[in-house]
């Protein structure tokens, strides 16, 4: 999609066009952009790494956010 280079602000823009929401590790993601003017949702996966093994855990709370999602909203997901 030509998105690597994108800073968060740029990349949450090109995003709001094609998506309804955001899943990140970036937990300062939140504090840095101001979500709530936005029409997406953002999802902040907290683990013990970035490592898919770490982050397999939080799939079913994952999909159980993903189902209610709404924009504006920002939601983090640790355990």
């Amino acid at each position: 999609m030509g998105w690597a280079d994108l800073d968060d602000g740029p990349l949450l823009d090109a995003m709001e066009e094609r998506f309804d929401v955001l899943v990140t590790v970036d937990k300062s993601l939140p504090k840095q952009q101001r979500i709530s003017d936005r029409p997406l949702a953002v999802v902040v996966l907290r683990a013990k790494t970035n490592r898919l093994v770490d982050l397999l855990p939080h799939a079913p709370r994952l999909r159980a956010v993903l189902e209610n999602a709404r924009p504006g909203q920002v939601y983090e997901i640790s355990g």
